[in-house]
């Protein structure tokens, strides 16, 4: 996919030369039929993912208001055996979060041997939203891009596989979409004052998402750039790339569960022969 893929940290982005529009040699209904084949190969890759239970798998969706996390959630995790995924939604701090490190809400949640979690917004609030509201001071959210990169690294360590996305959205689009909010009762239960608000800060969350992408850039923790202003190529890109990121593993989690298929049959075997 022509998307760019950042998998080593010291990379200067700036995010206003980067498209937010799909390329021009794909098309909606090409995009949508892609997506659709998607579906079985997503699905066998999951129960082996589940069955062989050697790996797991951490999706991070970051993005503006309105960028698309929750469609995104819903077009790729569609495609998966709901026993196995589990879709967290990181807000604002609770109380007895407050009273921990900043991880401590998020490590807890980090997945297990064989199952898939979907973090809608992550750790990297912690270094995006307290930085723009000022809510923590410079010296110590600049010290946090070191600590999530060991904690990535811990998971990757323990056989996490690790993709994050930033769905890249245009100033422009995001307005259409929140306008869109107010006019259709169906998506009013949306409508947000503060996504208003942020707007007005729009060149310091574009500052904070350019650290994070510089400083948190790894072999093991890619960031995916997913031009994000048509839906349709979104969950395209989010979708294969979920798809490729598991993929090389086939071949080793086919063969696990041969080893096991073939250890339950002898214990079935011998369980009989024990019964004759």
């Amino acid at each position: 996919m022509p998307t760019l893929v950042l998998d080593e940290p010291g990379k200067k982005i700036d995010l206003s030369d980067v498209d937010t529009d799909p390329p021009n040699n794909i098309t909606k209904e090409e995009a949508q039929e892609r997506l659709r084949a998607l579906s079985d190969e997503l699905f066998e890759l999951q129960d082996l993912l589940w069955g062989a239970r050697t790996h797991s798998m951490l999706i991070v969706l970051q993005g503006r208001d309105a960028a698309g996390k929750d469609g995104a959630i819903k077009h790729v995790a569609g495609a998966f055996n709901p026993r196995g995924i589990n879709v967290v939604s990181f807000g604002v701090p609770t109380p007895e979060e407050r009273e921990h490190d900043f991880l401590w809400r998020v490590h807890r949640h980090a997945p297990r041997k064989g199952e898939i979690a979907i973090f809608n917004r992550s750790h990297y609030e912690d270094v995006i939203v307290v930085r723009v509201h000022d809510l923590v001071p410079k010296s110590l959210w600049k010290e946090r891009f070191d600590h999530i990169n060991d904690f990535e690294e811990l998971l990757t360590e323990h056989n996490t596989i690790i993709v994050k996305f930033f769905l890249h959205i245009s100033k422009a689009e995001q307005e259409k979409r929140l306008l869109e909010r107010e006019k259709d009762p169906k998506t009013a239960w949306k409508l947000n004052a503060n996504d208003w608000k942020e707007r007005e800060k729009w060149g310091d969350f574009s500052d904070a998402y350019e650290e994070v992408l510089e400083r948190c850039s790894t072999k093991n923790g890619p960031w995916h750039i997913v031009p994000a202003d048509s839906k349709w190529y979104r969950n395209l890109v989010v979708a294969e790339a979920v798809r490729d990121a598991l993929k090389p593993h086939r071949k080793t989690w086919q063969e696990k569960l041969e080893r096991d298929g073939r250890a339950r049959e002898a214990e079935l075997a011998q369980f009989r022969a024990q019964k004759a």
